[in-house]
């Protein structure tokens, strides 16, 4: 039986007409692109994607299936998901199920049969919008009343829709030599259990907790994870990056996490035209001079001076540790006189690359430095 038929509109008015992938009738968010080639259930499954329509730049999806050891989080969080060509069944060992029916099971609208390669080129030249997505509309016109009408990102506040409602413990791999506090603001398992395997117990906390609920955890540090929305309206965060910084218990920052030690700082954040999202980004590390692919997702950036100069901070002085070579984009920050650091990418990577790992490494060497006991 032939696919309903299923329309792509966005704010500027733009229309592709497509097949229903998916669960049927609509759904609105920020339509954004993700160059990754594999890691489609990672990628569905980050709550950094709340609220937002993802459109895959490569054109075969679904290829492995769906199953129950690789979703990063309790859900899909992604708002809507295009496609060009869905894979008719999955081809792989581990598959439990097709892709098609996990976005039917859990009510998320997909599009397939378009030109994602003219969409894509379409954002990057316009920029990141609105978008709606309906098997149940067949007029652009009305189907664009309703996007004109859905929320932007700008203002979003998000963390608080997506993190842990209760706090929980990830304990560590053989003897604990550390404890961490994981500030959850759409965290991705594999984040606790990458500090986990290096001895390290891992306490997640939810989004709206204080620097007095971090600290009653006795932690020997402070992971800030990734997470969606703008991270000019999350001030409750930041509040108690700053209760860490003042107490210099050594931060640790990924993605959204690095914009809020950012605001923390007393930096500013800006929104990018399309953000970066998937896992072949190349950044480099400023204190080794390595470059590394990297996996990322995010719209907003730290706005900080990328040519060495180091910013007065409350905290001691800062500086730009990692710069983005497409674009220049700031990808992490450096306090020189305090023990924190972040950047602007995942370094767990659970779809890959692992280029970054290390970083988790230099948390935990951070922490031991800060206890006298490397």
């Amino acid at each position: 039986m032939a696919p309903n038929p299923a329309l792509l509109v966005l704010e500027d008015g733009r229309a592709f007409r497509g097949e229903a992938f998916g669960a049927d009738g609509e759904a609105f968010g920020e339509a954004v692109f993700a160059t990754g080639m594999t890691g489609y259930q990672e990628t569905l499954t980050d709550p950094s994607y709340h609220r937002q329509v993802v459109v895959m730049t490569a054109p075969h999806v679904g290829n492995t299936g769906v199953n129950d050891e690789d979703p990063e989080s309790r859900r899909v969080w992604v708002s809507g998901y295009v496609v060009r060509d869905p894979a008719r069944r999955p081809s792989n060992w581990r598959a439990q199920r097709t892709l098609q029916d996990e976005l039917r099971e859990q009510g998320v609208v997909g599009v397939g049969g378009i030109d994602t390669r003219a969409l894509t080129r379409h954002l990057r030249e316009r920029g990141a919008m609105r978008v709606g997505l309906s098997t149940v509309e067949d007029d652009p016109a009305k189907l664009l009343e309703r996007v004109l009408a859905s929320p932007g990102m700008v203002g979003a506040d998000l963390a608080a829709e997506v993190t842990t409602p209760e706090a929980y413990v990830v304990p560590a791999v053989g003897d604990a030599q550390l404890r961490v506090a994981c500030l959850d603001l759409g965290v991705k398992r594999a984040t606790p259990l990458r500090m986990a395997d290096r001895g390290i117990e891992v306490h997640v906390l939810p989004a709206t907790s204080t620097i007095d609920d971090i600290l009653a955890v006795a932690p020997d540090g402070l992971f800030v994870s990734n997470g969606p929305g703008d991270p000019a309206t999350t001030d409750g965060p930041v509040l108690a990056v700053r209760g860490a910084l003042e107490r210099e218990l050594p931060t640790f920052g990924i993605c959204f996490g690095n914009q809020i030690l950012g605001r923390a700082l007393g930096l500013g954040t800006y929104k990018l035209r399309y953000g970066h999202r998937g896992i072949n980004q190349p950044v480099q590390d400023r204190t080794t001079g390595k470059v590394e692919v990297t996996a990322h997702n995010h719209g907003f950036a730290v706005d900080a001076p990328i040519d060495g100069t180091p910013v007065e901070t409350p905290y001691g002085r800062a500086e730009v540790s990692h710069v983005g070579l497409n674009d220049g984009v700031v990808e992490g920050l450096r306090l020189l006189d305090a023990p924190a650091f972040s950047v602007q990418y995942h370094p767990e990577a659970a779809g890959g690359p692992h280029d970054a790992a290390y970083l988790f490494d230099r948390f935990r060497d951070l922490m031991l430095d800060k206890k006298g006991r490397r």
